[in-house]
This record gives structure tokens, C-alpha cells and sequence, in this order.
């Protein structure tokens, strides 16, 4: 740390603002640079990972994927699918390990520009400058619940899934899971397997296999080079990066997820939510293209695999053709919840991130950040940790290693070309 002349706060080369994987990926990075920096984490390491996750939680990608700087996964089962306890463990590990300059307890209130042409960051902790600062914060701030949830009868419980931990942790009686991400189908099976009666409302997200042609799907898909595609290279270009990922579990070993076995097994599938009045549920007519639409991505993906042992001549299991197990006869449109017997509702349709205390140019109309691998047109900002930032891997612990690396070669060399800059504007003019 230094201080600018006429700068009365202290001032880093670099801020980081997150304390997670992502910005302590960072920081290891600077650190070997010999940048000097600070992390600020409002809450403590890995906050999100033990707070914001229901109990069951557990990884989607495999163990082998999780590669924080010089320091991958090292447990003995690369295969699984790290709990929520074990993830907080090794990112705990990792922050220790690297012994990052990472102050807790810390909320960044407000990021500007300064009249000396650095960035004023105020925070809980008092007023510091910077000339670079990085955004490790996540796309997780809000959690969305739609406008029309408020016109829902105050005997029916309603929660956002980053506050359910468990199915007792719910009133008796049936459930409506809203959302079928990630989120939602697991918390849907965690609510199902409990024996509880589960109502679901299916959206837009595709699906993909666990296991296809004896092997774990993740590990065809990385050899395919689906995890090193850029997104400079997608065929979807920038929009991408707002894709509902595909939903399947790594609970008990991992599987797939098909909505239509569970509602051979009582759940009760209705297309996405589309108002409440009162205590009737009202869904769109769309049941019926959501499940087919998944099992179309499930079917192409399996279709990619298909041909890549081809084209390899490799030795692989053959398997059965997909085939539909279950087809609603109709689109259920409205649902009494007081008939039905729900007392509760978990909203599972994601976040949105709030930037709001960044006041800088460089967000698009709908308040996402605009960067080029996770560097902005506003000098000294960049982002990390988000999906699609360069990969897929981009938004996880796959690809945020690489991610940290490039920013911090970025930073250095910015850093190298100002002071140059000053020593020239400093050499004496040669007669």
C-alpha cells in the first residue's frame, strides 16, 4: 500500500471487491506479480457457499472440475460431487493457502471516479483509492420473486429458494416449486424424495444426460471442447451469457433429471407460472413445449457424444434411443392452491445481480456490466466470476483460474505502460 500525493485516503494499485473463488483467484495472481492489492469481502470466505445453499446442496460438475489457481481438487473422489460443507472447506483451504491481503466484514458502498483521474471506493471501513478495480461479487444480488407473488393469500408461505434449507423447514402440506433450473429440480427431488406431495411449475431450461455411452457427460463435453469454446467463437454470440444452464443433479453420485419420470411418480408438472390471484395459480399453456424442448437439448447433446466416437473410433457402451416415459394429456392452466392443499411456494427463477453502488459507464440499458473478457471500456474496472465472462467455464471453479490469470497479465501490463509513461513525462529534454 501507498499513498498518492495529495491523496489523503489510503490507495491500492488494485481493489477487489468479493472475497469468493473468484476474487481470491485474483488476488493469487497479483500476489505473484507483486501488485499490491486488497480484497474486500462484506461478509467472510465462502459466505454464499455456507449460507446461501439448502442443506442437500451439492456440486452439478464433477470434483476433477474444480481447479482454483495451483490448487485443484485433491480429495480421493474426482468423480463425485463435493457437499455444500466440502465446497466451504476448499475454498476456506485455498484462501489460506494463498494468505490473500482480504479484509472481512467489509461492504463496498460506492465506486466513482475521483478529479485525479483514480477510483474512489467508499466503504464500511472508510474511504480508499485505486487505480484498478475488479468486481468478484457474483450475479447473485436479488433474488427475483414476481410483482404478482404479492397478491398471494398471507396463509400460503412463500420463499425464494436461496432461503430453503430443508422440506421440514416448510408448513405441512403440498408444495409448488416455481422454476425448473438448477434450483428448482433439485430442490423439487430434495422436496419429493422427503415424501412430500410436490406441484412444479416447468419453465424454459434444458436438460442434459449424467451418464451416456459409459461415461460421465461432462468429461465427453470437455473433450468435445464445449468447456474451451470462447464466447467470441459461440454461434449465440453475447446472448449466451443470460442461458438458463441445464438442469441435473450430483446428489447420491450424481443423475440425470427427467421431469417425466417424477410425474410418473406423483409430481404434478404445470408450464411456467404466469399470475396469482388470490389463492388461484395461473400457468401458461407451454408444459408441453418446455419438457419437449429439454429432451431435444438432452437428445443433441447425446447426438455430439454419438458422433465424436464415431469420428475417434472409440470403443464405447452402446445405448438404448430416448424415448418420451410420460405425456401430459393437457396444459393445466389455473390450480386452486386451497383445494390442492399448498401451503407453500418456493420461488426458484434465479437472481439479478445490482450494481448499483458502481457509478461508472458501463452498463448496458438492463444494468449488465459491458466487458470484453471481463475487461470494460471505463479504464481500471473489470469483472470476474461470471458466466460467460470467456467460457463456460468462466462462471465456475473450471474456468476461473484461467480467468484470473488473464486479468491479472491485463492489470501488470497496464500498471508497466502508466509508469513508463511517468518516466518519460519526467525524462529531461535533451539539447
Amino acid at each position: 500500500m501507498n499513498n498518492q500525493q495529495n491523496n489523503p485516503h489510503p490507495h491500492y494499485q488494485v481493489i477487489i471487491v468479493g472475497g469468493g473463488q473468484a476474487g481470491l483467484s485474483v488476488s493469487y495472481h497479483l500476489q505473484k506479480l507483486d501488485i499490491s492489492h486488497i480484497v474486500f469481502e462484506k461478509n467472510r470466505v465462502a459466505h454464499s457457499w455456507r449460507n446461501d445453499r439448502w442443506d442437500s446442496f451439492c456440486l452439478v460438475t464433477p470434483n476433477w472440475q474444480c481447479r482454483l489457481p495451483d490448487f485443484p481438487y485433491q480429495g480421493d473422489d474426482p468423480q463425485g460431487f463435493m457437499l455444500k460443507d466440502q465446497i466451504v472447506e476448499y475454498v476456506e483451504a485455498f484462501a489460506q493457502k494463498i494468505n490473500a491481503p482480504l479484509s472481512e466484514g467489509v461492504t463496498v458502498m460506492r465506486v466513482r471516479r475521483g478529479n485525479q483521474g483514480w477510483l474512489e471506493v467508499t466503504t464500511s471501513a472508510g474511504e480508499f483509492t485505486a487505480d484498478h478495480l475488479v468486481v468478484a461479487t457474483g450475479g447473485y444480488d436479488i433474488p427475483i420473486i414476481p410483482d404478482y407473488a404479492q397478491n398471494l393469500p398471507d396463509h400460503i408461505t412463500q420463499i425464494h429458494s436461496v432461503q430453503y434449507r430443508n422440506p421440514q423447514s416448510l408448513p405441512a402440506g403440498e408444495v409448488l416449486v416455481v422454476g425448473t433450473g438448477q434450483s428448482g429440480v433439485q430442490l423439487m427431488e430434495d422436496l419429493h424424495l422427503a415424501g412430500r406431495k410436490v406441484h412444479l411449475a416447468v419453465g424454459n431450461a434444458p436438460r442434459s444426460p449424467r451418464l451416456y455411452r459409459g461415461r460421465e457427460t461432462t468429461e465427453w463435453l470437455y473433450d468435445l471442447g464445449f468447456y474451451r469454446l470462447t464466447l467470441d467463437n459461440h454461434p449465440m454470440g453475447d446472448a449466451v451469457r443470460h442461458k438458463t444452464n441445464h438442469y441435473l443433479t450430483g446428489r447420491d453420485g450424481g443423475h440425470e433429471i427427467d421431469l417425466r419420470k417424477f410425474a410418473l411418480e406423483g409430481v404434478s408438472l404445470y408450464g411456467s407460472m404466469a399470475n396469482i390471484q388470490g389463492a388461484t395459480l395461473e400457468f401458461k399453456a407451454d408444459l408441453t413445449q418446455n419438457l419437449d424442448e429439454a429432451d431435444d437439448v438432452y437428445v443433441r447433446i447425446r447426438k455430439d457424444i454419438d458422433r465424436y466416437i464415431a469420428e475417434n473410433g472409440i470403443d464405447a457402451p452402446e445405448e438404448p434411443p430416448f424415448r418420451k416415459v410420460w405425456e401430459p394429456e393437457f396444459d393445466p392452466l389455473t390450480v386452486d392452491a386451497d383445494a390442492a392443499g399448498i401451503t407453500s411456494i418456493v420461488w426458484a427463477i434465479g437472481f439479478r445481480p445490482d450494481y448499483s453502488w458502481i457509478e461508472l459507464p458501463a452498463f448496458d440499458v438492463q444494468g449488465h456490466p459491458q466487458f470484453q473478457r471481463g475487461i470494460t471500456n471505463e479504464e481500471g474496472l473489470y469483472f470476474i466470476g461470471l458466466p460467460w465472462l470467456n467460457t463456460w467455464g468462466s462462471g465456475r471453479f473450471l474456468g476461473i483460474a484461467e480467468d484470473a490469470q488473464y486479468l491479472a497479465g491485463v492489470i501488470q501490463g497496464k500498471i508497466e505502460a502508466a509508469q513508463s509513461q511517468t518516466c518519460t513525462s519526467r525524462r529531461p529534454a535533451m539539447n
